[in-house]
């Protein structure tokens, strides 16, 4: 899986990813009124509003992007009407060609885990028949219940040739509390990637592991550490745009390879047409507001890692 990413990355010259988190302060108010007028105020409603949102978006940005990373939690608060829109959304990036990170931020123990790797990543068997739960690509792991919280999502990468990342350095300002603990002399956070180094040492497809790391793009002196700790390990890069990061932070995620790292922004893309700077495109263009901020952010990606 990961050198299917890879590919997406070297045919469009885009190390980024797409986080499609609507909401309903995200959404343009004509969309959601246009199924509320279909639905009535009810989570269906929403639940249509979210899927017809997200396919706008992916139809306007997919030439020039890889992937795309819905969260979980925006869909599972609209219960399972929002549920039935992620669903739809995975399948409908799948078709596109997109790679699909589900970014879950799972993490159990034994049974659990299991039942959570097989759900989003897997497959279960009923009878005679195997199926696909929710089918993501890759996932995002929460690694802090240990070992035996995160093989089997590792079990099931081998299986299914899916990926997942591990969350090591996260990009919100509280991250610190305990990931900078130090443990030993040195901060929490180097110990786990040299974990997730170790998890995805059997998982390799060429240079890097289908086992990457989650690792926030506004942090970029502890990225740059992390990357010599994890020559193999893909990083996936929150925190660009809306939270603050820019290109210029970001060459010290990427190989020399020019690989190495994939770079998310949610709100910055997903919502651009409530920026200023997209204004002109109005409400009713929000599809287009998306890509011209893709452009844009593919622009200064591009020019730092030049």
């Amino acid at each position: 899986m990961i050198q299917k990413l890879i590919s997406g990355i070297k045919e469009k010259d885009a190390p980024i990813v797409v986080g499609l988190d609507p909401t309903m302060k995200l959404m343009p108010k004509s969309l959601v009124d246009k199924h509320i007028a279909e639905h009535g105020q009810t989570l269906e409603a929403v639940g249509e509003a979210m899927f017809d949102y997200n396919k706008q978006i992916m139809d306007a940005c997919a030439d020039l992007i890889p992937a795309v990373k819905p969260q979980i939690a925006m869909y599972e608060s609209y219960g399972i009407p929002g549920m039935i829109a992620y669903k739809k959304t995975v399948d409908y990036a799948k078709e596109l060609g997109l790679v699909v990170i589900a970014d879950i931020k799972r993490g159990d123990i034994g049974s659990t885990s299991t039942a959570y790797a097989l759900g989003h990543l897997g497959s279960v068997q009923v009878g005679d028949y195997k199926y696909q739960g929710f089918d993501a690509d890759m996932a995002t792991v929460n690694p802090y219940l240990g070992t035996d919280g995160v093989k089997p999502f590792v079990d099931v990468c081998k299986e299914e040739d899916k990926g997942i990342f591990v969350l090591c350095k996260t990009s919100n300002p509280s991250s610190g509390e305990f990931q900078d603990r130090l443990i030993d002399g040195r901060p929490l956070y180097e110990h786990m990637a040299e974990k997730i180094e170790e998890w995805g040492a059997d998982t390799r497809e060429g240079n890097y592991s289908n086992v990457g790391a989650v690792v926030g793009a506004t942090y970029p002196e502890m990225g740059a550490k992390l990357r010599k700790l994890m020559p193999h390990t893909y990083i996936l890069v929150p925190g660009y745009g809306a939270q603050g990061g820019k290109g210029a932070d970001l060459v010290n995620f990427f190989n020399e390879d020019g690989l190495g790292a994939i770079v998310n922004s949610s709100r910055g893309i997903i919502a651009a047409y409530q920026q200023e700077k997209y204004a002109k495109y109005g409400e009713a263009n929000f599809a287009e507001a998306s890509r011209a901020a893709v452009e844009d952010m593919l622009a200064d990606i591009r020019g730092a890692l030049n």
